[in-house]
């Protein structure tokens, strides 16, 4: 009984999910007690998402357990309509793109009164940031990387939002850690329509899954 609880905890942490062979292991220094966790896709419907009308989105369904996020000629997404934390929270999921080269997941989230969005795969398939930080994209600001994703294949995402930072990781690799107090926090005015928490993609075909918010 002790090994399964050990068990349990441990995964549940972003720093411990599993990783590429070469990925580098960094760990939050969060504690990852579970306290007030739920699902927020059922694995079977949309309850609780709303399609967002971004104009020229594609089609958006449930297939396999996931959220198939169609590719349009720019943003498709979804957006959750029940009660969302506004700080000191952690989500997770998994996504991966199935056709595309461009951001596959688009995470736009709130710090407080304020949105930003997470963006993976984006400006051509590599860029990992905060869109936007001090009025600068993710592909330009302290928090850009670059990272190489595979077609077809899932990923482990996690962020973190305290009130002074944000954190967030891949397949358990810390690749955004920033302190944010003083600084602008916005986001673009293409996922206007992910406000307060959605997701979505860009002219790429995405799959979402295990998507879950926790208060930490």
């Amino acid at each position: 009984m002790i090994f399964m609880v050990l068990f349990i905890l441990i995964t549940a942490s972003c720093g411990n999910k599993k990783k590429n062979v070469n990925a580098k292991q960094e760990v939050s220094d969060v504690s990852f007690a579970v306290k007030d966790s739920s699902y927020l896709f059922d694995g079977k419907t949309l309850q609780g998402w709303e399609i967002a009308n971004f104009g020229p989105q594609g089609p958006v369904y449930v297939s396999g357990g996931a959220i198939i996020l169609s590719m349009g000629d720019g943003p498709t997404g979804v957006t959750w309509k029940g009660d969302f934390p506004k700080v000191d929270y952690r989500v997770s999921l998994e996504a991966k793109r199935i056709s595309g080269n461009d951001f596959f997941c688009g995470m736009t989230f709130p710090v407080e009164d304020d949105p930003c969005t997470l963006i993976v795969g984006g400006w051509g398939g590599p860029v990992v940031g905060l869109s936007c930080i001090d009025m600068k994209d993710a592909s330009e600001n302290e928090t850009t990387k670059l990272m190489k994703f595979e077609t077809g294949r899932w990923y482990n995402i996690c962020l973190e939002v305290e009130r002074d930072s944000i954190r967030a990781f891949i397949d358990g690799e810390k690749l955004v850690d920033v302190e944010i107090r003083g600084k602008i926090i916005s986001i673009r005015p293409e996922v206007e329509l992910s406000r307060p928490f959605g997701i979505a993609s860009w002219r790429t075909t995405a799959a979402l899954r295990n998507i879950r918010v926790e208060r930490i």
